[in-house]
């Protein structure tokens, strides 16, 4: 069997279109296809899309078509150059095969070449394996659950990501809950390449996820902000502010596990991350912020660039994964 080869869709795969996303359909109870009733473009979708300046793509494999997706500009929903993902299906005997991320691919970078500078989809609710494939692509929760007026009774969630340049986001608990995957990629990279988390390495991935699924239920409560870095498209950075103070000491936040993966450092990233933490503590009243930092690591460049304050090390403040102690350098900086 020949792996599948991407080429251009066209209006006369209109059968095979139809027959792959309605096998991706029956795969969930409920889900109904009314093809010249609620989806019509079908018929003709690679001019559909071509019309509003997209394009739409094809998996064949031995003349049978496996996989396709498509991408179109959106207009005032979603200002600035947004560009959706579309119709993007596979048949499940290529599941695992990188077909998936090959499609996905495809749609970003011809998005990319013509202007995106962010990218947004829609996914039906019920297709809990789409949004794993999605989060673990950096798309995250973005907005509130839209319901469609179809036979298959449709809810669907959003998914965005910026796919150019850095950008830092504030998440919100949504967001953070699908960010889980990604955050925990970021940490069990950073701690393993050494860096100081709290964690001895090697991290496993589960331990990982578990920490971050612990923070986005934190921030659902109130209690810790958490932030996201994206590089072109991929998560690559993360800071969390810890809010859950005293009562009496409800003016300071202390910020925690700014990590950048190695790959992505060098490009300001971590800097970006930090400023971003200082005006999300100041939005939310918190004028006073502390961390804690190995000392004489390369953090400490950082801090002190940034117009951090040190205010002295505790030796022996923790352990390095051999035992030996290290100690640490705090500093401490005024926002507001």
């Amino acid at each position: 069997m020949t792996p599948p080869a991407l080429r251009a869709g066209r209006d006369e795969d209109a059968a095979d279109f139809i027959a792959l996303i309605g096998a991706c359909w029956a795969e969930y109870p409920g889900c109904v296809m009314d093809v010249d009733g609620e989806v019509p473009e079908l018929r003709a979708l690679a001019s559909y899309y071509a019309g509003q300046g997209g394009a739409l793509w094809v998996a064949e494999q031995d003349g049978r078509v496996v996989g396709m997706v498509g991408t179109r500009p959106l207009g005032d929903d979603a200002p600035g150059a947004a560009w959706e993902i579309c119709k993007m299906y596979a048949y499940p005997d290529q599941r695992g095969s990188g077909l998936a991320r090959t499609l996905i691919d495809t749609a970003e970078e011809f998005a990319r070449a013509h202007g995106a500078t962010a990218m947004k989809l829609w996914t039906d609710t019920r297709f809990d394996r789409a949004h794993r494939f999605y989060e673990n692509r950096s798309y995250l929760r973005d907005g509130p659950i839209r319901a469609l007026d179809d036979l298959s009774r449709t809810l669907e969630f959003t998914y965005a990501k910026p796919l150019t340049g850095v950008v830092v986001r504030r998440l919100d608990a949504a967001a953070a809950v699908s960010a889980i995957p990604r955050l925990a990629t970021v940490l069990a990279e950073c701690v393993n390449a050494g860096a100081a988390a709290g964690f001895h390495a090697p991290l496993a991935i589960d331990r990982a996820r578990a920490t971050w699924k612990r923070a986005a239920s934190q921030a659902a409560l109130g209690e810790k902000i958490l932030l996201a870095a994206w590089a072109d498209g991929t998560l690559v950075g993360t800071a969390t502010l810890d809010l859950d103070m005293p009562e009496t000491q409800r003016h300071r936040a202390e910020l925690h596990t700014l990590l950048v993966l190695p790959a992505a450092r060098r490009r300001g990233i971590g800097r970006q991350l930090l400023r971003a933490a200082e005006t999300a503590a100041l939005g939310a009243g918190r004028t006073l912020l502390v961390l804690d930092t190995p000392a004489g690591g390369d953090a400490e460049r950082l801090w002190r660039a940034e117009g951090w304050t040190e205010r002295g090390t505790v030796p022996d403040w923790s352990r390095t994964s051999d035992g030996a102690p290290e100690a640490a350098t705090f500093f401490w900086k005024q926002v507001g």
